[in-house]
């Protein structure tokens, strides 16, 4: 499958999944179908398959990352059409006899489609949230997002909505974390702090993490607040402080960034320190991307460019498609995601990145490209990073934009790229 296409699946396997699909056989192959469903198991959220293979029918239960492999596997070389359906989209897939792959999405409004209600049971659930209605959760309910009772508030249902869907992401990339010592996570820019103390809520209290968060704003009132709730709930290892983003250096190793909402270059900033740090994970909301809008020029799009909010609109998914790809020319295995609909605000896009093993050599292979030498004797890990910096180049100056994260970046992969140099 395309690496597209299978993202969009990946990201849609969320907690308003209800079932999916997969049909349409190759000629000769032995699976009829193949069906899927959340199940719950022993307070673990897994997805049931069901194979049916002639008078047959095989099950087995997986989780979302096996599931993802499973997809991709079985789409094209085994089946041809795939039907993905939630309680906010219907997501189809077809695989043309040459192989042309067609996706399509489509909106399901409230009573629209007659889809399958998924009863919570032990082998089934409705919403499967990791943090369930119902539960009592003390910071939730100090922040107005739930009842004593559990019951979450009307009004602050796409809060709840949005912070299991954070925890989502956080459960995905638990894997690249490890559990052998204490974690450092830190969060910029993180407001009234409901997705921090969630995380720190969620790997401490219901994964067993050992984990020292650190939550950093410039707002003195509100990070005030913060430490006195995590000090009422006994949340001893996190921490918050009032620092500026671009010149915090209270630490020289951390496991985690996370920067939600940071504005303009103050995201390229935290994405920064997290590769300086070596940081294992990165997680980042968007927002207010300004910075290429004052830049982007070119004369093919110029009669597009000339209407203010297209030109808003394609300079902030370039900022953000160029953020993605300067991360994995710096050794992270990187994703554009969906973190909340559009519906609720248009600052939905999330960069996911994972550091890969070999990325020490995909930071130097891109350093040596900065600093213009040949990478003929590169690892093929370094020549996708070289090639991701080239591609990168490429286009900005196609756009003839110099966005800031690059600036940030160049010194440190170019200084790893002299040092090199040096060694040899």
């Amino acid at each position: 499958m395309e690496n597209y296409n299978l993202s969009i699946i990946e990201e849609n396997l969320n907690i308003d999944f209800t079932d999916m699909i997969i049909s349409n056989p190759i000629k000769g192959s032995d699976i009829n179908k193949i069906t899927v469903r959340p199940v719950t198991i022993k307070e673990k959220e897994l997805y049931q398959v069901c194979e049916y293979r002639n008078n047959q029918v095989f099950h087995k239960n997986v989780d979302k990352n096996t599931l993802t492999g499973l997809v991709d596997q079985w789409m094209g070389p085994v089946m041809k059409q795939l039907l993905l359906r939630n309680r906010k989209k219907e997501i189809t897939l077809l695989i043309s006899s040459k192989g042309k792959e067609t996706l399509k999405a489509k909106t399901v409004r409230e009573g629209e489609a007659d889809r399958p209600v998924v009863k919570n049971t032990s082998h089934n659930r409705d919403k499967a949230y990791i943090i369930q209605e119902g539960t009592f959760v003390p910071f939730l309910y100090d922040l107005g997002v739930i009842t004593k009772e559990g019951k979450v508030i009307k009004e602050k249902y796409d809060k709840f909505r949005q912070i299991n869907r954070f925890l989502e992401f956080i459960e995905d990339i638990l894997p690249a974390l490890r559990k052998d010592r204490e974690l450092t996570v830190l969060d910029f820019g993180c407001g009234k702090s409901y997705l921090t103390f969630a995380m720190y809520y969620y790997l401490k209290t219901v994964r067993g993490y050992s984990v020292r968060i650190i939550g950093l704003d410039l707002k003195k009132e509100v990070i005030a607040n913060c430490n006195a709730l995590a000090e009422k709930y006994g949340y001893d290892r996190l921490n918050f402080l009032v620092g500026d983003i671009a010149d915090y250096e209270g630490i020289d190793k951390v496991d985690m960034v996370v920067t939600l909402h940071a504005c303009d270059t103050a995201t390229d900033y935290a994405l920064y320190k997290a590769v300086k740090w070596g940081a294992e994970v990165i997680l980042s909301v968007p927002c207010c991307q300004h910075e290429l809008n004052k830049q982007i020029k070119n004369d093919i799009l110029n009669p597009i460019l000339q209407y203010g909010l297209i030109k808003e609109r394609i300079a902030a998914l370039a900022t953000d498609g160029l953020r993605a790809q300067l991360l994995e020319a710096a050794g992270y295995k990187t994703q554009v995601l969906e973190f909340i609909d559009m519906e609720h605000t248009p600052k939905n896009i999330l960069l996911r990145g994972v550091k890969r093993k070999d990325s020490d050599a995909s930071e130097r292979a891109a350093g040596r490209l900065a600093a213009s030498m040949q990478p003929a004797s590169m690892q093929p890990a370094s020549i996708q990073a070289a090639k991701k910096l080239e591609d990168f180049e490429r286009l900005t100056e196609f756009l003839q934009v110099k966005p800031k994260l690059y600036e940030l970046l160049l010194n440190h992969l170019s200084w790893q790229g002299s040092k090199e140099v040096d060694i040899c």
